[in-house]
């Protein structure tokens, strides 16, 4: 893995693509935030070394280098998961090699379904921790000590810090900023009644399909992170509803404004 991942730092700088400070990850319908990069580079998964190339239609599929709140950014838009059939370790290889390229701080999002009553769909939840349902983990295996430790504490797997800002400029700009806890499952199906009343049971506030892979990676790396859900559907499993992939694709495009403004805020605010 050392060497793919430095065969794919190599080419990634080849391109141009040197100096980047803060890595996002954008998620199902959240696409839209890496418009607002004065971009300088596009780079396909596709002509990179070793990177996995996304499998579904709302992931397009590309890295995005540019300027972004005075700051030089890096974007994977589209990302991977467990459900298309790469690993864990494949998941993750692109944080990684985002770490080596010189990435200081990253931001996640991700489309969620809420099993909190409490919150609405349309809105956005902060995650504070998580739950991790998918079977896989991407530090099984013989530890490369050059990454990081053999076992990584994960008592704050969220940046106490910039959660503590994002919460603020969520106050600032008037913009409903929940907080909880998100837990992935392995998917691609969505939960029945049973199992959003177990998530629940257990201390879930949110379910998705991705995140924490990177997340994990990034806590190995000592790369600080934070990840925020925008919340697509109500998962209340007894007045359950079904819901398409269409409509959670229009609620997570409508909330992505409220989204790229807390993030492109954070990115102004944070000291590197």
């Amino acid at each position: 893995m050392v060497e793919q991942i430095k065969e794919a730092k190599n080419y990634i700088e080849s391109q141009g693509i040197l100096d980047a400070q803060v890595g996002i990850v954008l998620g199902t319908g959240l696409g839209n935030l890496a418009e607002q990069i004065e971009k300088e580079k596009e780079v396909p998964y596709e002509d990179i070394p070793h990177f996995p190339v996304s499998t579904v239609e709302s992931h397009s599929g590309k890295l995005i280098y540019g300027n972004l709140g005075g700051k030089k950014v890096l974007a994977m838009q589209g990302r991977f998961h467990y459900y298309e059939g790469y690993s864990a370790q494949e998941i993750t290889f692109p944080i990684r090699v985002m770490h080596q390229l010189g990435v200081q701080r990253l931001l996640i999002s991700n489309a969620a379904g809420t099993v909190n009553p409490d919150f609405k769909k349309g809105t956005l939840m902060l995650i504070d921790d998580h739950i991790n349902m998918i079977q896989d983990n991407p530090l099984r295996g013989k530890n490369i000590d050059d990454f990081g430790p053999r076992f990584p504490d994960m008592s704050q797997p969220y940046d106490a810090e910039m959660n503590a800002l994002l919460k603020q400029l969520a106050t600032e700009l008037s913009i409903t900023l929940n907080e909880g806890v998100y837990t992935p499952v392995a998917g691609p199906n969505l939960e029945t009644r049973a199992e959003y009343r177990y998530l629940r049971r257990i201390g879930s506030d949110a379910v998705g399909m991705s995140t924490v892979p990177e997340v994990i990676v990034a806590n190995h790396m000592g790369l600080p992170c934070v990840a925020i859900s925008v919340l697509t559907d109500e998962c209340d499993p007894d007045n359950l509803a079904p819901v398409s992939i269409a409509e959670i694709l229009e609620i997570a495009g409508r909330a992505e404004k409220d989204l790229t403004q807390l993030y492109v805020a954070l990115i102004e605010r944070i000291q590197l």
